[in-house]
């Protein structure tokens, strides 16, 4: 895919991964329109952005069809085209037993992690197949759920098995009809990531709060660094520019649809999946989530 001169939708574009993802895609000459829910994280983004090149910010909410199709309309108002949507934007609720989970925890991060994506295809897609010009949609997802579940993390981790799915579904579909569209599907890897995803309840809606306590403390960023501080050992944190740049090169070749880090070490964790299947077991799971 052509990148330079090109515009591209970034949802959960204001910090953490989808902000190195606007990073790249500007330094690589793209026009950029950085979708967020904060309002005060967009206006701090394009002010940061800009200096890479032409950015558009704009508040949205991916879990609202109406705010998505807005975010549509403001960008073919601004560029007249989208060449890259990514669907980027996530959340997580707290980890817990299926049981310990309330429905405002699904209501939530389904309605974000699950629907936004679907919102996203809906308002952007037909416009984008309308022009006739090649284009190409990444969703994020993520390999709790994508690969292997983490057990206690139920809700996101569904939520994502979803988005890989639905992702899976969509690029075979824009190829059999003969569209000049492509997708794939990003799994962030190598390591700790430091995003927005260890804060999600700084943006949860009032009206889908949980109906009960959570159960356990939520982990932090500065809990996780205090603790390994005090352990003596440093956190493998990734570096979210590289994880940007594996997306950016991997939209150079058409046929590519997983962007990852280590791609190698899914196969082991998937041929397990599958014969514990075949033999009728439940496969056996070694990580836990952190909090």
């Amino acid at each position: 895919m052509q990148l330079s001169g090109r515009v591209a939708v970034v949802t959960g574009g204001a910090g953490g991964i989808g902000a190195a993802l606007c990073r790249a895609f500007l330094d690589e000459g793209m026009r950029v329109v950085v979708a967020d829910v904060v309002p005060e994280r967009v206006d701090a983004a394009v002010a940061e952005l800009s200096a890479r090149g032409e950015v558009l910010g704009v508040v949205t909410d991916v879990s609202s069809p109406e705010s998505v199709e807005a975010l549509a309309e403001r960008t073919w108002d601004r560029f007249g085209a989208c060449h890259l949507l990514c669907n980027n934007a996530g959340v997580g609720a707290p980890s817990a037993n299926v049981w310990e989970t309330t429905v405002n925890d699904w209501r939530w991060v389904h309605g974000v992690n699950v629907m936004g994506v679907v919102h996203g295809i809906l308002a952007f897609v037909p416009r984008m197949i309308a022009s006739g010009e090649p284009g190409h949609v990444v969703n994020t997802s993520s390999g709790d759920g994508g690969i292997e579940p983490l057990p206690a993390a139920s809700v996101y981790a569904s939520s994502k098995a979803a988005v890989s799915i639905l992702t899976e579904c969509l690029a075979q579909q824009l190829r059999s009809e003969g569209t000049k569209l492509r997708a794939s599907i990003f799994y962030p890897s190598g390591g700790l990531l430091r995003t927005g995803l260890w804060e999600s309840d700084r943006t949860r809606p009032a009206q889908l709060a949980r109906e009960k306590p959570r159960p356990t403390e939520p982990m932090t960023v500065a809990k996780l660094e205090a603790m390994a501080a005090k352990g003596g050992f440093d956190l493998p944190w990734q570096d979210l520019d590289e994880l940007a740049r594996v997306v950016v090169e991997g939209l150079r070749d058409d046929e590519e649809f997983l962007h990852m880090i280590d791609r190698e070490t899914i196969g082991p964790k998937l041929r397990r999946r599958a014969e514990a299947f075949e033999q009728g077991r439940l496969p056996e799971h070694e990580a836990t989530p952190l909090g």
